[in-house]
Order: structure tokens, then C-alpha cells, then sequence
């Protein structure tokens, strides 16, 4: 059916018009991740080829089971640098984590447990998204310096960075910052282009400027083609024979389709079983499916309300499961939904998710033909595409706001940002921690708003819940049951929808309480459901009205006859 295989609705209307646009769309798309794909498996600490490897299997699934006609799925940077912290750049570790991570993904989709995804808050999800950045592109600067022996611990990265600074080689140096002023460069044009309307002549300009600068593919082009040129002619063939760090032979031709391997044989020869390489994996193992159905569906979601249609999240992590779980039969490892990718679809007009099979197959033919030409990419241009894709990611502007709308976000913000330099997994994990002890924190200690003089009236402004049980108690005898003479309550329960076992126990408490004292605990503007709760638990002296106003008139009355 549709519900499963969304294909089945929009294909029957298929027409030319969309054809055109969907090769269009793919054509650009695929050009932007061949040279993305590349990259990021270097920030995996991989074989360049697994970039590749991981790229292609995204578009034919997710034409097949996605709900966007915008997302494309494929190797991204933070999932590259998680990946990395997990399985430390070994191969055969990466394939089967996808496999894993594809499981895992599959089965939350068919148990329908997208809803978790909803406790990582944004503040989160910012302060790990600027961590990550901060990472990858300092984590590139070690080749644009062209230095060898660098840890990838970020602290001893930053350290023997600048320690090693005086053995910088020059070839690289000159030709990593051509290739950065050249991409800022592209980037300045693309965002300062005027409107379409204009002679011929301007329009077709703008386009080919507009195509230049939103295509890593021409800007890595541009990148190795110009820079080598302008070191052949000022620098002398010196320069790019230093410049050509190549990560060595690549292989040609596609992966062999094959299952995911079950263990793994370190350096010296001994055999790692299944189970040691899973423990190995640790938190990582919850972290990576967690992140990748994160990252992919706040992307479809932005995207579809950006458009105006409306996606599945269960069937957005069917597919991004899916494709884990057959990207390990050809050396993939875990992948997820791509902003910058997702957004270049989106701009050139993409019509269906058919526009995936068509980057699928200029991956494809990347792999078969092109793989002796990536050999001579240099390390310098790489690392400086690297760092301008994730530049727009580090969003200093979101301190300012925060502080200026909600000042408590930036603490779990903080916590994330900090904590994802020692480990990534960690900033996270920190990261919710401190946003469920904030959640927690207001679930325990509900805003109550109290008014009046004889008569208080208490304000409840959200649910009532175990943890506020306490609370509620604490702020009624302070207030109403201490005090001389004690003084009856009027609760307000307009704002609240939900209460439990353990409320109902404290209230009948409560009114014990006001009973012995010789005044009453009145509840007003209850909800049908939690009505219909009090009233099932039988409570003593149990007394509510439709408003406040009513409840009032009751105790005056009362008053007035004592």
C-alpha cells in the first residue's frame, strides 16, 4: 500500500515536466556529492572510496519509502565525525555500525518510536551541531598546514597543531588558502546575486554563477584547477608536486555486494569477535541512530513546511533504516539526511524523490571510471571544502537569542557545546541530562499564581503530576493552613489536564487537613477527565463549581453563617 511504499502515490502521475526537473535536480545534487562524499570520509577517518561507497545506496531507497520530495540521504559531516569517535577510522567497524544503526532504525519505525526523538531539545541539538563544526573544520587545518602525525583527540589536536606549525609546508599552505579565498569567494557571488529579471545575457550569467557557487563539484574543480594553475605559473611545477597529498592507490569500480563483516582482525593479527566489536561500540551504538533520525527528519520537516506537504516521521526512519541496512552490503557506513544537499535539491526545483536515482547513478558511475582521477585530488583543497561546508553550521547568533528569550536554554547549550570537544557522544548524552533535569525541575515545581485575603485563590498554570505532589502541598500549608486563622483555598483547575494516583492521594490528605481546621479546599473549572478521576476516588468533602467566581460565593456564604 501508499502508507508503505510512497512511491505508489506519486508515480501513477508522473509526468514529463517532473522527468525534467527530477534530472535537473539529481544532475546538480550528484555533482555537489561526489567531492562532499569524499571529504566526509576523510573526516570519518576512512578510505576516501567509502565516502562514495556510502552515497549511492540513499537514492534508491528513499525514492522507494521517502515522504519528502526534497531529502537526499548520504555521508554528512557530524555523522562522519560520530562515526569516527565510535569506530576510530577502521573500515570493516564502520560497515557493520551501519548495519547496526540500520536495525535499530527500522525497528523504532515499526514500533513507532519517532516520539523520542522529541526530548532532544533544540538547544541540544544547536550546541552539538557548533561543537561539530568547530571540530571538523579545526580538525582540516592540519592539511592545509600540510603536518603529518597530528592526534585526533580535539585537545591534542589543537596543541601539536600549533606546536607543529614551523614544519608547515609551504605547497600546501599557498594552495589550502587560494582555495579558501576562492570558495569565499563563490560563496560572496552566490549571496549577493540580484533577481532574475534583466536582459538574456545577465540571466544566463546569473545562472552559470549561481550553478558554480552551489555545486561543491565545480567549486572543488575550481579549487584544484585554478589554484594548480596559478602554482604551475608562480610558483613553479615544486608547488604541486608537494601540494599532491593523495591518500594513496584508490580502488575502481564498484563495492562487491556482500554481508557486513562479522569480526575483524586488528594489527597484530588477532581475531576481534562480533560481541567485542559491539562492545567496543558503547554508547555510540544508541547515540548514532538517535542523531541520524534527528538530523534527517528536522531536515524533512523544514523542508516540507518550507514546500507545503506534509511527511511521515515513522516512514522517514523506515527509509533512512532501510538504507543503513543495505549500504552495509556495499561498504557504507551510517548516513543520514543532508542540509546542504537537501537544500540545492530543493533550489533547483526537484519535483519527486525520483531525483535521488539520478545522483545515485552519477555516484555510481564516479566509482566505475573516475576513482584513478580522485587520486590526484589534493589533501589542501579537500580540507578547505571541508571547512566552508561547515562554517554556516557554527550559529554564533543563537547565544544572543537565547539569552535574550529564555536564559535557562543556554545552560543544556553550554553543556552540549563544552562537553562535545572531549567526546561528541558525551555532549549529547550532557546535553539531555541537563534538559531533563530542566524539564523536570518545571514538571516538580509548577507556577502556582495566589490571590485574595480571607479566601486564596491558587492558580494552577500546567498538570499536575507525582513530582509536584510536594510542591502543591508545601505552597497550600504555607499559605493557607499555617497561617491564624487559616484561611480556605479556592484551587483553579482550568490549566490542568493531567493528574495521577499519587496527587489524588496527597489532595485527599489535604482536605483532612482543612476539615480538621474548620475550612474548606474548594475545586473549580475542573477538566471532564480529571473530574471524572476525583470523583472515582470517592474524597471526602470534596466540593468544586464551574468558576471561580462560584466557588467564592460558596465560601462567603460559609463565612457568613459561621
Amino acid at each position: 500500500s501508499a502508507a508503505w511504499l510512497p512511491i505508489l502515490s506519486w508515480l501513477p502521475k508522473y509526468n514529463l515536466r517532473w522527468l525534467q526537473m527530477d534530472l535537473l535536480a539529481g544532475l546538480t545534487v550528484g555533482l555537489t556529492t561526489v567531492p562532499q562524499a569524499l571529504a566526509y570520509a576523510e573526516v570519518a577517518g576512512l578510505p576516501v572510496q567509502y565516502g562514495l561507497y556510502s552515497a549511492f545506496m540513499g537514492g534508491f531507497i528513499y525514492t522507494l519509502l521517502g515522504t519528502s520530495k526534497d531529502v537526499t540521504l548520504g555521508p554528512t559531516a557530524i555523522m562522519s565525525l560520530l562515526c569516527f569517535s565510535v569506530v576510530g577510522g577502521q573500515p570493516h567497524r564502520a560497515v557493520l555500525l551501519s548495519l547496526l544503526c540500520g536495525l535499530i532504525q527500522a525497528v523504532m519505525a515499526l514500533l513507532r518510536l519517532g516520539f523520542l526523538l522529541d526530548f532532544i531539545s533544540y538547544p541540544v541539538i544547536k550546541g552539538f551541531t557548533c561543537a561539530a563544526a568547530v571540530t571538523i573544520g579545526f580538525g582540516q587545518v592540519k592539511n592545509i598546514l600540510g603536518l603529518k602525525g597530528i592526534p585526533q583527540q580535539f585537545f591534542l589536536e589543537v596543541y601539536y597543531t600549533f606546536y607543529k606549525i614551523p614544519e608547515a609546508r609551504t605547497g600546501d599552505v599557498v594552495l589550502g588558502l587560494l582555495c579558501l579565498t576562492l570558495l569565499v569567494m563563490l560563496m560572496f557571488m552566490k549571496t549577493s546575486l540580484g533577481s532574475d529579471d534583466g536582459p538574456t545575457s545577465y540571466r544566463v550569467t546569473r545562472k552559470i554563477v549561481w550553478a558554480v557557487a552551489t555545486s561543491q563539484y565545480l567549486r572543488l574543480c575550481a579549487c584544484v584547477y585554478i589554484t594548480d594553475g596559478v602554482s604551475i605559473h608562480f610558483l613553479g611545477m615544486f608547488l604541486v608536486i608537494t601540494c599532491l597529498q593523495s591518500p594513496g592507490k584508490l580502488p575502481r569500480g564498484l563495492p562487491p555486494f556482500r554481508p557486513p563483516p562479522t569480526s575483524d582482525t586488528t594489527e597484530n593479527g588477532t581475531i576481534v569477535s562480533f560481541g567485542e566489536i559491539v562492545t567496543g561500540f558503547g554508547g555510540g551504538l544508541a547515540m548514532i541512530p538517535f542523531m541520524g533520525l534527528l538530523e534527517s527528519i528536522a531536515i524533512a520537516k523544514s523542508f516540507a513546511s518550507q514546500n507545503d506537504y506534509r511527511i511521515n516521521a515513522n516512514q522517514e526512519l523506515l527509509a533512512i533504516g532501510v538504507t543503513n541496512i543495505m549500504g552495509s552490503f556495499v561498504s557504507a557506513y551510517p548516513v543520514t539526511g543532508s542540509f546542504g544537499r537537501t537544500a540545492v535539491n530543493s533550489q533547483t526545483g526537484v519535483c519527486t524523490p525520483a531525483g535521488g536515482i539520478i545522483t545515485s547513478a552519477i555516484v555510481l558511475l564516479s566509482l566505475a571510471f573516475l576513482m584513478p582521477a580522485f587520486y590526484y585530488i589534493p589533501k589542501a583543497s579537500l580540507a578547505a571544502v571541508i571547512i566552508c561546508a561547515v562554517a554556516p553550521m557554527v550559529d554564533y547568533r543563537i547565544v544572543t537569542k537565547m539569552w535574550r528569550i529564555s536564559k535557562l536554554d543556554l545552560f543544556p547549550f553550554i553543556v552540549t557545546f563544552l562537553m562535545s570537544f572531549w567526546e561528541v557522544q558525551y555532549g549529547i548524552i550532557g546535553g539531555v541530562a541537563v534538559s531533563g533535569v530542566l524539564l523536570l525541575y518545571n514538571t516538580a515545581r509548577p507556577q502556582i499564581k495566589v490571590t485574595g485575603r480571607n479566601v486564596l485563590v491558587m492558580e494552577l498554570n500546567n498538570g499536575l503530576s507525582f513530582p509536584a505532589t510536594e510542591y502543591l502541598s508545601h505552597v497550600i500549608h504555607t499559605q493557607a493552613l499555617q497561617v491564624s486563622p487559616p484561611r480556605s483555598v479556592v484551587l483553579d483547575c482550568l490549566h490542568v489536564s493531567v493528574i495521577d494516583f499519587t496527587v489524588i492521594s496527597e489532595l485527599r490528605d489535604l482536605l483532612r487537613q482543612f476539615k480538621l481546621r474548620d475550612v474548606r479546599l474548594v475545586f473549580s473549572r475542573l477538566q471532564p477527565s480529571v473530574l471524572e478521576m476525583l470523583l472515582a476516588a470517592d474524597l471526602q468533602d470534596f466540593r468544586y463549581t464551574d468558576s471561580v467566581d462560584a466557588a467564592l460565593q460558596m465560601e462567603s456564604h460559609s463565612l457568613l453563617d459561621d
